[in-house]
């Protein structure tokens, strides 16, 4: 179920710990490659759908900057009850695509990218 009583974002991570959420996004959108499409039914309950069937629905960077948007929205969404998270084409989704990840030029720079996905993926668990 979605969290009623505070719906106000709180990012993980802050320059404190060498992490600029802007400079992550900015790096990630240069892996271009499906999408996150979110559809927030009349019901209350929120249908977030991985689209990237061409690679077994796997995340590039600019989907991951996807997801932390729509995560954004629903933490917005006063009239959310539910959140169903699925795959397109029959495929939930094979993990980080793994060109996006090699291009990655150094660990600094990895770690910064899985700041950004924890980041969203605990939000939207909230």
């Amino acid at each position: 179920m979605l969290q009623t009583t505070s719906r106000r974002r709180c990012c993980l991570y802050s320059s404190t710990h060498g992490f600029s959420q802007e400079e992550i996004r900015q790096k990630l959108r240069a892996f271009p490659g499906g999408s996150v499409d979110l559809l927030k039914q009349d019901s209350g309950v929120a249908v977030l759908t991985i689209n990237n069937p061409a690679r077994m629905n796997a995340f590039s960077g600019s989907m991951m900057v996807d997801l932390e948007e729509k995560v954004s929205q629903l933490e917005n969404w006063t009239e959310g009850k539910g959140l169903v998270v699925r795959g397109a084409a029959e495929t939930f989704c094979s993990g980080s695509d793994l060109n996006a990840v090699r291009a990655i030029s150094n660990p600094q720079d990895g770690m910064k990218m899985c700041m950004f996905m924890q980041d969203a993926l605990t939000r939207m668990l909230r």
